[in-house]
């Protein structure tokens, strides 16, 4: 136990039961935590962060209804403001610039190892800025491309979606040319929309001709 006369106290929101309640496991496993709600959707967070006022709200970036950076907007203005750390799936170097930049404590992999979370949580609570080791490196270029003004940073995933679009395949040839979920692809493609500030394929791909992101 550290210095604290008492427990960290935690929110964890997360749509997916198993990995919502590994995560509540291990912060229950912690003395130097203690959970004091679990959501499954951001609707449910912003109120059990409202009710309980934790020090720490933990909130994957995706969930129904409200994502986890929607929470983090709507709690930007109030007066309960616990440091929020944020969660994903994705490695989007943008998403996390962007959610530093609202106010986020932290941004963590949802790859990284329970106790390393639990520990990003401890840090976050003492007033530090947490980003998983294998994000700070996107994290760092995203900057940079900020910085100078260059193009929109894509993922190398993203890049990949982009090229097959541009191709012509759909998203479920997509997702069996890269092995992965059609609801992944449709997710990649949303965040590329996202980047490029455009609303269908075709705006996507023309205006990725432009800046260059298609050889």
């Amino acid at each position: 136990m550290s210095a604290r006369t008492r427990p960290i106290t935690v929110v964890v929101a997360d749509d997916h039961p198993v990995y919502r309640d590994g995560l509540v496991q291990a912060i229950r496993a912690r003395e130097d935590l203690r959970l004091v709600a679990e959501a499954a959707d951001g609707h449910q967070a912003l109120d059990a962060i409202r009710r309980t006022k934790p020090d720490v709200a933990l909130l994957d970036v995706r969930m129904p209804g409200l994502q986890g950076t929607g929470v983090l907007a709507e709690l930007s203005e109030g007066r309960v403001r616990p440091r929020i750390v944020l969660l994903s799936a994705f490695d989007d170097a943008a998403l996390v610039f962007d959610a530093i930049g609202a106010g986020a404590a932290g941004f963590l992999s949802k790859d990284a190892d329970r106790e390393d979370i639990c520990d990003g949580i401890v840090a976050a609570a003492k007033g530090e800025t947490v980003v998983s080791p294998e994000l700070q490196s996107g994290f760092i270029r995203e900057a940079s491309h900020r910085r100078d003004g260059h193009r929109p940073l894509l993922t190398d995933r993203e890049r990949e979606v982009l090229t097959l679009t541009a191709e012509g395949y759909s998203a479920p040839r997509i997702a069996e040319q890269l092995g992965i979920a059609p609801t992944t692809v449709k997710s990649h493609l949303q965040s590329i929309y996202d980047k490029l500030e455009v609303a269908d394929r075709a705006a996507m791909v023309a205006k990725a001709m432009r800046l260059g992101l298609l050889s």
